[in-house]
């Protein structure tokens, strides 16, 4: 018999209890109350960006379901039961990707085998995976079976685009959304995998690799998957950087000093260095708006200034404005044709933006200080110091 072939990380540590679940802690939480308490719901919709676990979830929470003593959110995961549903061939857990199954007809045959009692476990689970993709006429088959479904029937729908799923199947299910994963919690499960695996990674790499997922758990394990192949048994922040382009912290720092200085001889430097060494500066702007956001949060809880990017504090208005500068050439430098040229105007603008003022609160001072040196007073007289 042949050796079983690779399995990716992705798949190899993909969740297979609620207790591996990371950065979802409300819908685990509501989810085992629910099957502890017997009010399990006739249809769920697990809402949100790729690779944040609504799959998985929805595959443990069938498990849940129909594990031998069931229902039981604290299952074995040994339990036959579980396993089989983990492999795909536990006939009651019937798992359909609604991109390629997206016609009325399908959804009638659904419907139809819907009506028969499960064959294994105590539910019949349907779980669809973007679920937004089914036309119109398949979700108007599915609604009369939805909303008053055989008891033995459980639906669990996921979908990255909830907007595009008709109000009609909104209305009929119980709603989850789930939310980007935080970089820290992304940087300590890799953090374990890589251990389990026997691979030796840096805290810097970590943290690079979980800027890149943008709080995708499966983007992350991807990556770090591609890296162990690239480096081998130890991984540091420049084999990171160099295989995706990306800048280091301490570099977008530096941008950062350079954009609150208003050093545009600096600027310049910087991204030539950065083109010149292949770097991505579409990312490059993203973590530059990243870390202006957070300077500018840090402005808004100090009260209204922070020097955090460096040299003199700069005000709320004036990181909003710079923000705002970066936020207005993002489409420029992505879709222009001298991406080098257009990021380089996008920082000069955002730095001149920045130093300007508002002409509302230009007004607001001009009338205060005219106050102060002796404006005119309700009686048309000159005020005296």
């Amino acid at each position: 018999m042949s050796a079983p072939g690779y399995q990716v990380i992705a798949r190899k540590w993909r969740p297979q209890t609620f207790g591996d679940v990371v950065g979802q802690d409300h819908v685990v939480r509501t989810l085992r109350n629910a099957i502890a308490r017997n009010r399990i719901a006739h249809a769920y919709l697990f809402v949100g960006p790729r690779g944040t676990g609504k799959t998985s979830l929805a595959r443990i929470f069938a498990k849940a379901l129909n594990c031998s003593g069931g229902p039981n959110a604290d299952f074995d995961p040994k339990d036959p039961a579980v396993e089989a549903i983990a492999e795909g061939s536990y006939l009651d857990v019937i798992e359909i990707d609604g991109a390629s199954n997206n016609s009325v007809d399908q959804v009638r045959d659904l419907r139809e085998s819907s009506r028969y009692a499960p064959a294994q476990g105590k539910f019949k689970v349907y779980i669809i995976d973007e679920v937004h993709m089914l036309t119109s006429a398949a979700f108007n088959a599915l609604l009369k079976t939805l909303e008053e479904p055989p008891p033995h029937v459980k639906f669990v729908f996921a979908t990255t685009e909830v907007q595009k799923v008709l109000p009609t199947i909104l209305s009929r299910c119980q709603r989850f959304d789930l939310k980007p994963i935080s970089a820290d919690l992304i940087s300590q499960r890799l953090k374990s995998i890589a251990k389990a695996e026997g691979v030796k990674i840096d805290d810097a790499a970590l943290a690079c690799i979980s800027r890149l997922a943008d709080g995708g758990m499966r983007d992350a394990q991807s990556i770090l998957d591609q890296m162990i192949a690239f480096c081998g048994g130890e991984i540091a922040e420049a084999d990171v950087l160099d295989v995706y382009g990306l800048v280091s912290e301490a570099k977008v720092a530096e941008l950062g000093l350079a954009l609150a200085t208003g050093d545009h001889r600096q600027i310049v430097a910087i991204v030539d260095t950065c083109d010149s060494a292949g770097r991505d500066l579409v990312r490059l702007l993203a973590d530059l708006k990243a870390l202006v956001r957070t300077v500018l949060l840090d402005s808004i809880a100090a009260g209204g200034s922070s020097a955090r990017l460096g040299g003199a504090p700069m005000t709320t208005e004036q990181l909003t404005r710079l923000l705002d500068g970066l936020a207005e050439g993002e489409d420029r430098v992505k879709l222009g044709l001298a991406e080098r040229v257009n990021f380089e105007v996008t920082l000069l603008k955002a730095v001149e933006a920045s130093r300007a003022r508002a002409i509302d609160s230009l007004i607001k001072e001009l009338a205060a200080l005219a106050g102060e040196g002796g404006g005119p007073s309700e009686d048309g007289q000159k005020k005296k110091d």
